[in-house]
């Protein structure tokens, strides 16, 4: 495990037991070993960190590329193990290294909605279902509450207040067979996010709340 990560996990996990009120259910949901995508709602930057801190195994993320612009935050977020993409979709780079982790049996955290959705989820990006359909890796389904109360990026360090992880059993979309289409890619993109979004009190589950997505396919 990378120093950064370690360090990083450790003083996470303490200030969480310190300033805030944390709880993880569902960690017997994770397997130890083995290609696994971590797919969660996106509500605040203390996502992944909380995201990491919660899970027993070391995940490595895709993360927005804005962040990678400062030489320092690129190397520090580079040694946490996070890889930046684009969000327009189109990311060949960030694919093929998506693809090569979960190849090596790592664990890969992402947020398809793409950008932080503090009210309610937002509608999720596709390329999460072609990651899926492409590497056959189960994804493990998690749905975070609580931090949206993250306002600016210092508060990260000083996380008070309640988080709830909870944690679902992972699970497999089903093989496609040659071209997918667009239609298809969204409608396991929906199937993917409503997985997250049954973790998830009624309140934050927007265009994944029941119904929401089926009308709108």
């Amino acid at each position: 495990m990378g120093l950064v990560y370690h360090s990083s996990n450790v003083i996470m996990k303490g200030t969480l037991h310190l300033f805030g009120d944390w709880r993880v259910e569902g960690r017997e949901h994770v397997p130890s070993r083995g290609p696994l995508l971590v797919v969660a709602n996106h509500q605040s930057n203390i996502d992944p960190p909380l995201l990491a801190a919660s899970l027993p195994r070391r995940i490595y993320f895709l993360a927005k590329g804005e962040l990678f612009t400062n030489p320092l935050t690129s190397f520090l977020l580079r040694a946490y193990g996070a890889f930046p993409l684009r969000r327009d979709g189109g990311d060949l780079s960030a694919f093929r290294w998506a693809l090569g982790m979960l190849h090596h049996d790592a664990a890969l955290g992402m947020f398809p909605e793409g950008t932080r959705s503090p009210e309610a989820m937002r509608k999720a990006i596709p390329g999460i279902a072609l990651i899926a359909r492409r590497s056959g890796a189960p994804i493990l389904p998690v749905g975070i509450v609580g931090s949206e109360r993250i306002g600016p990026m210092w508060r990260v360090l000083l996380p008070t207040g309640e988080f709830r992880i909870r944690i679902g059993e992972p699970f497999s979309i089903p093989p496609a067979e040659g071209r997918v289409t667009r239609e298809q890619m969204e409608s396991l993109t929906n199937a993917i996010m409503e997985r997250v979004a049954s973790l998830l009190p009624e309140s934050y589950r927007g265009v994944y709340g029941q119904g929401e997505t089926a009308s709108r396919g």
